[in-house]
């Protein structure tokens, strides 16, 4: 039975992946900052999952997943599925900033955790959910957009620390467009359910990929973007 650990999991894509990989044979720890929903999730009768109240931004994250990982008997996976932005033109440094705590310095510090206890274990599995939103800047979201840009290079970077490496260890960036996670008061278009975004993601884990795009169509998407000049982005 392999053993997996997602940061950010009481909800939305964490949720629905944490079902994915219970179905799957994965005995599961999870953290959330939804105090009402992991409590819920606390009283399921399920021996392999396990639940944990975790505020990445307040809260030491290398304790929480110390103890997951006890519980848990090792780690194969680590899924960081955390992340908070904000849609808005005029938000200031300090909403800005509270969201770059979590998409940045956080998330800096369960990647470099994660690493290191895959090096010492000379295997593991690395997964870090970013965003289409990463491969360009955007007016209505400045803080979030950049935050995952850091992301994806930050990956990239550690992937680049294994070439030279005899190390079985994976970095997978997964690179979502829109998913209906309940937090979008409106459709979108390409908007794919949690489920299927759960579900992709597991095929991608599984298949061991650096990249990949939720749902797969994204990936034009990703093209498109990076062939569109400046002068022509900046006004779209």
């Amino acid at each position: 039975m392999k053993k997996a650990i997602i940061i950010g999991a009481s909800t939305g894509i964490g949720r629905a992946l944490a079902n994915v990989l219970l179905e799957n044979d994965y005995k599961v720890a999870i953290t959330g900052i939804e105090n009402e929903i992991l409590s819920e999730l606390t009283h399921i009768s399920n021996e392999n999952l396990n639940v944990k109240y975790l505020d990445c931004t307040t809260h030491k994250c290398s304790e929480v997943i110390n103890d997951s990982i006890v519980w848990l008997g090792g780690l194969d996976l680590l899924v960081f599925s955390a992340g908070i932005g904000h849609l808005d033109k005029n938000l200031g440094f300090e909403i800005e900033n509270e969201a770059n705590k979590l998409n940045v310095l956080a998330f800096t510090e369960i990647a470099d955790k994660s690493y290191r206890y895959f090096e010492s274990k000379g295997e593991g599995h690395f997964v870090a959910i970013t965003s289409v939103a990463g491969l360009r800047g955007n007016r209505m979201a400045p803080a979030y957009h950049a935050a995952k840009s850091y992301q994806i290079s930050y990956l990239q970077g550690l992937r680049q620390k294994l070439i030279n490496s005899n190390l079985s260890i994976t970095i997978t960036d997964i690179r979502p467009g829109f998913v209906d996670t309940g937090l979008v008061n409106k459709k979108h278009f390409w908007m794919a359910s949690k489920e299927l975004a759960a579900q992709q993601i597991f095929n991608i884990i599984k298949k061991k990929k650096n990249i990949g795009y939720v749902t797969k169509r994204w990936l034009l998407i990703a093209f498109l973007l990076r062939l569109i000049p400046s002068w022509i982005y900046n006004r779209i």
